[in-house]
């Protein structure tokens, strides 16, 4: 594997913050999917299904952008809860707490992406940014859908 090249290393630092999110990510859409009740199980159950394959993908294609800059992705849990910018599931959540956390969620992961873009951008690494534009224009849409949700 190429080694990451000097000019490279803060962009490969803000990718694996985002392998960190999306892992997390990964596992707390898993676990809502697995434990959310109640009388929007139908709507949410699969919902939550959606995201989590989502971020598999935008966990994989991040995690490979890396790579392809010769960097290594975090890729043990322990470090992932660590690195995320987010936190890992309460575990008491109801229904509604679910969708509050995840819109706060993708905001966090949304405004780290528009300072990786700005970053990448900096560093004349375009398919970053071009990444980091595609994943935050799904999650910002995500966010508007749960933040709907739940207004009265």
């Amino acid at each position: 594997m190429p080694k990451v090249k000097e000019k490279n290393v803060p962009v490969t630092e803000t990718l694996n913050t985002q392998v960190a999110n999306f892992s997390v990510l990964y596992m707390k859409l898993h676990h809502y999917h697995w434990y959310v009740k109640g009388e929007n199980f139908f709507t949410l159950h699969p919902k939550f299904e959606e995201l989590y394959k989502e971020a598999a993908l935008h966990l994989d294609t991040i995690a490979e952008r890396m790579l392809s800059l010769g960097a290594l992705p975090t890729a043990t849990l322990k470090q992932q809860l660590q690195m995320s910018s987010i936190k890992e599931a309460a575990g008491d959540e109801n229904a509604a707490g679910m969708i509050k956390t995840l819109a706060a969620d993708f905001n966090i992961v949304c405004t780290e992406l528009t300072d990786g873009i700005s970053l990448a951008e900096d560093h004349d690494d375009q398919p970053t940014a071009d990444l980091f534009i595609a994943i935050r224009t799904s999650l910002e849409k995500h966010k508007w859908m749960l933040e709907a949700y739940l207004a009265e």
